[in-house]
């Protein structure tokens, strides 16, 4: 069983909990500030550390077990644990099984309102898998989904939805439609092939780079929306400059006759981004006034 769990985290990348993560606890410190003007306690930090984990792995358990005969097929994600034997689905439900137990029991512990949405977040979680299937828009979806983490976070510790978290809500929506449309163009012409649907298999590889560019500007435009909605100060504005850049930086990694740097454009400049606005939402709201 230890070894079938160390193969299941390698499959799920269980370390890109990271890209959601610091959104949720931006969500919370956010919230409490704004709505409670309290910082969140250690417990309630807890709760949502276990909840994100939950939620993440069950998510991607979920994805890889509807997607195994895709994955099959395709050469890039053909040695993924479930095609190559590695895993069978069986196994693979019972960490989901654990994971969402996690979940319904974290978010048991944090208020009510969290409870009653859980219903939701596990429908996004298990809905994404398929929309690839059917629609083009299967990025926004995504980003719909991961976008759950700092609503969650604000919910978490305020029990309550207002519009500045819904701000937070599709600003990050939008930030992981962005970069989910950048990762689908290396998969165009296999797409294409099995009928299945995403922006750059419907538009092309630089339309589709253009699409994201587009949504990354409005993710700019949301963050700092938020420092006119909010309490936040020069310290957070300072984070949103840096990604900005980031998010600039992203785009001139990737060009559409050249996707040899696109991991790093992915994997690298999005878990940064994220600890970027955590880490600059941290010094404004918690270090700063607590001098």
């Amino acid at each position: 069983m230890i070894s079938k769990l160390r193969i299941f985290l390698e499959m799920i990348k269980f370390e890109h909990t990271l890209f959601a993560l610091p959104f949720a606890f931006v969500g919370a410190i956010l919230g409490a500030v704004t709505m409670e003007k309290r910082l969140p306690d250690w417990s309630e930090c807890g709760w949502i550390l276990l909840a994100m984990v939950g939620a993440r792995t069950a998510a991607m358990g979920l994805n890889r077990v509807i997607d195994k005969a895709i994955d099959k097929r395709n050469p890039r994600t053909a040695m993924r644990a479930i095609p190559a034997g590695l895993l069978k689905s069986k196994d693979v439900l019972i960490f989901i099984v654990v994971s969402l137990v996690l979940l319904f029991w974290a978010a048991s512990q944090l208020n009510s309102l969290s409870v009653k949405l859980l219903p939701l977040a596990v429908f996004f979680l298990v809905f994404y898998s398929y929309t690839k299937r059917f629609t083009w828009t299967c990025h926004i979806v995504l980003g719909l989904t991961i976008g759950l983490a700092p609503l969650g976070g604000w919910v978490a510790v305020t029990g309550s939805v207002t519009w500045t978290s819904i701000i937070l809500y599709l600003t990050v929506a939008l930030w992981t439609a962005g970069f989910d449309i950048i990762y689908a163009c290396q998969d165009v012409e296999f797409d294409r092939k099995e009928g299945l649907h995403s922006i750059p298999a419907r538009f092309g590889i630089s339309r589709a780079l253009g699409i994201a560019r587009a949504l990354h500007a409005l993710t700019a435009a949301g963050f700092a929306l938020l420092l006119v909605l909010t309490d936040l100060s020069w310290w957070y504005f300072a984070g949103t400059i840096v990604a900005a850049a980031l998010l600039f930086y992203e785009h001139r990694l990737v060009k559409p006759n050249d996707l040899s740097k696109l991991n790093a454009a992915f994997f690298t400049m999005n878990g940064v981004l994220s600890a970027v606005i955590f880490v600059f939402t941290f010094i404004d709201l918690v270090v700063v006034r607590t001098w």
